[in-house]
């Protein structure tokens, strides 16, 4: 699979699995020998079954309101790079995720390292107008 389309594809599915909760569909995105580090100093979780668990901690106290990801950028030697916008309630409180997501794919186009920059702040912060998300005209523009 070519870069851009495993790459479009990864930001689609982790736009619908993020709002919905789904771990086993983001799961499917990733290599068995997977790597990703959720933020830049903390250790990274290692295969599906690391991640699985991070996926499932970091859900369990948020109640998603709007996941939106830009198009991703695509460059060499089966990297891609996506920002995300997440609207969201934790702890019964409103909350804006603003971050990127940096992804290396193989051949298959499974995700086998990604990196995440975030920050958060309290409130419901709007999209940006270029973070629109892929939504539901994503098949028209050939996501």
């Amino acid at each position: 699979m070519d870069t851009i389309t495993a790459a479009r594809r990864f930001v689609r599915v982790w736009e619908r699995a993020w709002a919905a909760h789904d771990v086993e569909a983001i799961l499917e995105l990733y290599s068995d020998a997977c790597v990703h580090r959720s933020m830049p100093f903390r250790e990274p979780h290692r295969g599906r079954d690391e991640l699985a668990a991070y996926l499932r901690w970091s859900f369990a106290s948020e109640t998603t309101t709007d996941v939106r990801f830009s198009d991703p950028l695509v460059g060499q030697d089966g990297r891609a790079v996506a920002e995300f916008r997440v609207l969201a309630q934790e702890d019964g409180r409103p909350t804006t995720l603003a971050g990127c997501v940096l992804a290396r794919f193989d051949a298959a186009g499974l995700a086998v390292e990604t990196r995440d920059y975030w920050h958060s702040t309290p409130g419901s912060v709007p999209a940006l107008p270029w973070l629109t998300g892929l939504g539901p005209d994503a098949a028209e523009r050939g996501m």
